[in-house]
C-alpha cells in the first residue's frame, strides 16, 4: 500500500507542486482538484498501475482525498 501512495503523492505533486495532498479529505469539494485535474488524474493511474478508472468510480468520495484515491486503485488492482 506504501508503494501506491508513494506513486499516487507523486502524481498529484506533478500536478500541483505547491498543493499539500496529505490530511486533506476534500480535495475534489474544495475545488484543489478541477475536471482537468481529474481526467489526467485518472490517465496517469491508468498507466503506472495498469488498470482502468470506469465512469462508475468517478465520483467526489473516491478522488476527494489521497487515502480514498489509494482504495480505489487498491480495490481495482484486487479486480484483476
Amino acid at each position: 500500500m506504501e508503494e501506491i501512495r508513494s506513486a499516487l503523492l507523486e502524481i498529484l505533486e506533478e500536478l500541483h507542486p505547491d498543493q499539500e495532498f496529505e490530511g486533506i479529505n476534500t480535495l475534489v469539494t474544495d475545488k484543489v482538484l478541477d475536471s482537468f485535474d481529474i481526467i489526467t488524474l485518472i490517465s496517469e493511474i491508468n498507466d503506472t498501475f495498469d488498470v482502468v478508472v470506469s465512469a462508475d468510480k468517478i465520483i467526489p468520495e473516491n478522488f476527494n482525498s489521497v487515502d480514498a484515491l489509494c482504495e480505489l486503485i487498491r480495490s481495482l488492482l484486487d479486480e484483476d
